[in-house]
């Protein structure tokens, strides 16, 4: 049974108060917030009624229906212009109700309701924006924990590494690119030497086939090292005389069934007869005053009795090239090279680069004056003091390039010399033997060199051999005198040099090396001496 009049004014009394008042006109739908609302279609049917929809007809029963939301008032005869009859003629008009009449009759009806729902599913997605937010805070937050403690970390690496600069800064380790240019130097000596054994090694090569391997090594290691740290030269000098040691053994032993020639010298004697050659220099490093200090002398304290135990020391004289003033000592090699562990003194009366140091007393000539000096290295205490008869002083006869040097001492094999001219001598060299403990000149030799022309000199087992300038690469040991036989005679020993000029050469007898003081470098030389005794 289908629902009638009655039944729709009930309802439309029940959504009067969201519909708006009976009788009173309401706002009209166009006129509702945001979103139309529409009802569910109420339809019903009744006989002749006191009321009806609209302009009902005269005739019949009338059903009510609504469907779909309808805007504004009714069109056409069969329809109500959304108002309801009553049968006392009274009308009441809603604004959110509309009515109409098809064809057969049938009325239809149409109420736009109000949203008076909760919005559940705009609650939920504001809900689920809120905790995606949430967790993307607490991630990011997370994160800026995270960056806290690298900081932190930073932080204190920034400060060890202010700290390691700061030592580094106070240190006076500075290797130039003339070390690494030296070292390429002698890792292509020993890649040549490699290659001739190669070809003259008599049995199995794989010896040399391994050094060659390491030698190809090193140069890559050099040049690494070279870009990165150049304080890893002292262990890059440390490898190399390893292989030097290696290519030596081999280069012994590459003549298996050749006859064995005599043994080299042993430290410290006089078997052999004299030099013959000289190896090319090993740059140890720059002194430790710098480049401005490019006069002064370096070498190895010798002493007959402990002959391979003698401290290093380096004296290079202050920038006028004449005064010297400080220098240091070094219980070993290693301390040298790093600088450290060095023990430095101050002397007010040194004069020259002609520095000797010979049973651990230093030997120099006294300012201004022909006197030699000999001083206590362990307490830099002058010991004695001795004038040097006749002898020449204040560049009178210094070495070519090299001024205040008049008077030069040297230790060899046999102790103490000193290498000077005098007037009588007309500027030609003149040698003597010292005793060492009183200074007092032992035996002397005349020849017929003239000192100004020699750059420097050295004493060998009683022999002198002098060197000159050939160019600004190139010293020549052209001259010797023999104080055993008294003959003198010329040599051709080409010797290399770093820079252009000799200051000092000083001659250690148990390793048999040269210590040279070249424009400020301290350079070390290889001796090589005739296996035949003269």
């Amino acid at each position: 049974m289908k629902p009638g009049l009655p039944f729709l004014e009930a309802l439309l009394f029940l959504l009067g108060p969201a519909a708006g008042d009976l009788g009173t006109p309401g706002p009209s739908p166009s006129s509702l917030p945001l979103t139309d609302f529409t009802s569910n279609v109420v339809s019903g049917s009744s006989s002749s009624s006191s009321r009806s929809f609209g302009a009902s007809s005269s005739k019949g029963s009338s059903r009510g229906s609504s469907s779909g939301s309808s805007r504004g008032s009714s069109s056409g005869s069969s329809s109500s212009s959304g108002g309801f009859s009553s049968g006392s003629g009274s009308v009441s008009r809603f604004s959110n109700f509309t009515g109409s009449k098809d064809d057969r009759g049938t009325c239809l009806c149409s109420v736009a309701l109000p949203d008076t729902t909760f919005p559940v599913e705009r609650m939920e997605h504001l809900e689920i924006t809120a905790r995606i937010l949430s967790q993307k805070f607490e991630k990011e937050l997370s994160k800026v924990k995270e960056y806290v403690q690298l900081i932190s970390v930073y932080e204190k690496r920034l400060s060890n590494l202010t700290v390691r600069v700061e030592i580094m800064e106070k240190d006076s380790i500075s290797y130039t690119e003339l070390d690494f240019e030296l070292i390429k130097i002698e890792v292509k000596e020993m890649e040549k030497l490699i290659i001739r054994l190669k070809d003259t090694f008599v049995g199995s090569s794989v010896i040399v086939d391994q050094l060659e391997v390491e030698i190809r090594n090193m140069t890559l290691l050099v040049e690494k090292l070279e870009t990165l740290d150049k304080n890893n030269v002292l262990s890059i000098r440390r490898e190399i005389a390893v292989l030097k040691n290696k290519l030596k053994e081999c280069e012994a032993s590459k003549g298996e069934n050749i006859p064995v020639g005599p043994p080299p010298p042993a430290p410290g004697t006089c078997a052999h007869g004299g030099v013959v050659n000289i190896s090319r220099p090993i740059i140890v490093q720059l002194n430790w005053r710098g480049f401005a200090y490019k006069y002064g002398a370096w070498g190895r304290d010798y002493s007959p009795q402990n002959p391979d135990k003698g401290l290093y020391w380096v004296a290079p004289l202050n920038t006028d090239g004449r005064i010297l003033e400080y220098y240091r000592l070094y219980n070993t090699l290693d301390d040298l090279l790093l600088y450290v562990n060095a023990r430095e003194y101050r002397i007010l009366y040194g004069q020259g680069s002609g520095t000797a140091v010979y049973k651990n007393n230093m030997y120099i000539n006294w300012y201004n004056t022909r006197n030699i000096a000999k001083v206590n290295l362990t307490t830099n205490t002058v010991a004695v003091t001795q004038t040097l008869p006749d002898a020449a002083f204040n560049n009178r006869f210094s070495y070519a390039n090299v001024a205040w040097q008049d008077i030069d001492l040297a230790v060899d094999e046999n102790g103490l010399w000193v290498i000077y001219s005098t007037e009588a001598s007309t500027g030609n060299i003149v040698i003597s033997k010292l005793n060492d403990t009183t200074l007092v000149v032992l035996e002397t030799w005349h020849t017929k060199q003239f000192k100004p022309s020699v750059s420097n000199a050295f004493m060998v087992c009683g022999v002198l051999y002098a060197t000159r300038t050939l160019n600004t690469r190139t010293e020549e040991i052209f001259y010797y005198y023999d104080t055993n036989t008294g003959r003198e005679g010329n040599l051709h020993i080409v010797m290399q040099k770093m820079q252009e000029n000799v200051q000092s050469i000083n001659y250690h007898p148990f390793e048999q090396k040269l210590f040279v003081y070249n424009d400020g470098y301290l350079l070390n030389y290889d001796l090589i001496f005739d296996q035949e005794p003269r």
